[in-house]
């Protein structure tokens, strides 16, 4: 009972680890027009919540045993709060840059406890019905953005809304510690005799697998996050859709994600982790091979959609596959050291495409988005070659 509680809040609190991710890529047009900023300043903004959450996901492990893992669930979500509607008060984009920190770390060790938690309770449907509750809140904001930009009101206002969610997802895992508690209690024994010594940096690489392990993290949030980032920019700058239609299918892709990862969770019954990363990452060049020409603006809701489709299962099935190819008692600290090399690429390589696109074209986007997914698939295939034994 305690567990399918606790399962159930672990739900909920995937809704508030997805409700800031994709927002700031919608409202990035109308926050560069009202400070004045170049195309590659939201660099910035995306740099300096890499830097929290690299930090706070290399310090997960400790954190996860010094205080359990629902009060870095309390804390994370807290501190995504004050952010959110900082920066629907920050009066600067400076502000923004410094409000970003927080917003990172709080994501960092929330994303590592409870991704590691369900990897290792629970079977693979669980991983993809779970990240689709993350898909709702990366679409809920999205949404939320565009109505408030549709109604004329100020950006603003829409990170404000997003707040006020988030503080009521905070005070439900406030009301939630003592299951937590006793679900810790439960499970404390698993955790602590280990290997915490022996777990450094320097073992964690050495072990065969990690390496292409890290780098499929780096590279498939470097396609996931390019595109609700710059997506909605591509959409105007290249395309000439207006903001509110490119909020939109920025939204329509989290929405793919969504609804893929409900389907991924009920196809896993049928098909391996491996086999449903291979066919989503098949998916989503198909889809993506069409923005290389000028087709209708309404083929782009399919093409946006199908996106989503073909990454959902992605990443629930790699963090899944974790414990299965490095085992168990290993997991806790890898999966720290994936969610550091996944926000690597969320925001660095994206970053960089900012710089590259300002210095030659928006039209690059789609390319730039093959590319990486195409050395996805190189890499993904090369990683199952290489923990073949564990498969």
């Amino acid at each position: 009972m305690v567990t399918l509680l606790l399962l159930s809040i672990i739900y909920l609190a995937f809704i508030s680890l997805g409700l800031p991710d994709a927002i700031f890529g919608v409202a990035w047009p109308v926050i560069r027009e009202d400070y004045n900023l170049a195309l590659d300043n939201a660099g910035f903004i995306s740099v300096t919540i890499t830097i929290g959450t690299i930090l706070s996901s290399l310090l997960s492990g400790y954190l996860i045993d010094k205080l359990g893992t629902g009060k870095i669930t309390l804390i994370s979500v807290g501190l995504t709060t004050l952010a959110l509607f900082g920066f629907g008060i920050a009066p600067s984009f400076y502000w923004l840059i410094i409000l970003a920190f927080p917003l990172g770390f709080g994501a960092g060790s929330i994303d590592t406890a409870l991704n590691n938690y369900v990897a290792v309770h629970f079977k693979a449907h669980h991983m993809n019905w779970l990240h689709s509750f993350w898909g709702i809140g990366a679409t809920l904001g999205p949404v939320i953005m565009s109505a408030t930009l549709a109604l004329n009101v100020s950006w603003q206002n829409g990170y404000k809304t997003l707040s006020y969610i988030q503080l009521g997802f905070f005070i439900l895992i406030f009301l939630s510690l003592p299951l937590w508690k006793k679900h810790e209690k439960m499970n404390e024994v698993i955790v602590k005799e280990t290997i915490l010594e022996k777990l450094s940096f320097k073992t964690i690489i050495k072990i065969k697998g990690v390496k292409y392990s890290l780098l499929t993290f780096i590279v498939y949030c470097t396609v996931e996050f390019s595109i609700g980032l710059w997506g909605a920019s591509y959409l105007v700058g290249a395309r000439t859709i207006s903001i509110t239609l490119a909020a939109s299918l920025i939204a329509l892709y989290f929405l793919g994600i969504t609804i893929g990862r409900v389907l991924a969770g009920f196809v896993s019954f049928k098909l391996s982790n491996r086999q449903l990363i291979f066919y989503g990452i098949i998916v989503f060049l198909i889809a993506s091979t069409f923005l290389l020409f000028n087709i209708p603006s309404y083929l782009l809701f399919i093409i946006f959609f199908m996106q989503g489709m073909g990454l959902a299962p992605i990443f629930p099935g790699m963090i899944h596959e974790t414990p299965v190819r490095f085992g168990k008692d290993k997991s806790q600290y890898i999966i720290g050291y994936l969610m550091a090399s996944a926000y690597i690429g969320a925001s660095v390589f994206p970053a960089l495409f900012g710089i590259l696109a300002k210095n030659t074209s928006l039209e690059i986007y789609p390319y730039f988005l093959l590319f990486f997914s195409i050395l996805l698939m190189y890499i993904t295939l090369s990683l199952n070659k290489q923990t073949k034994k564990t498969a």
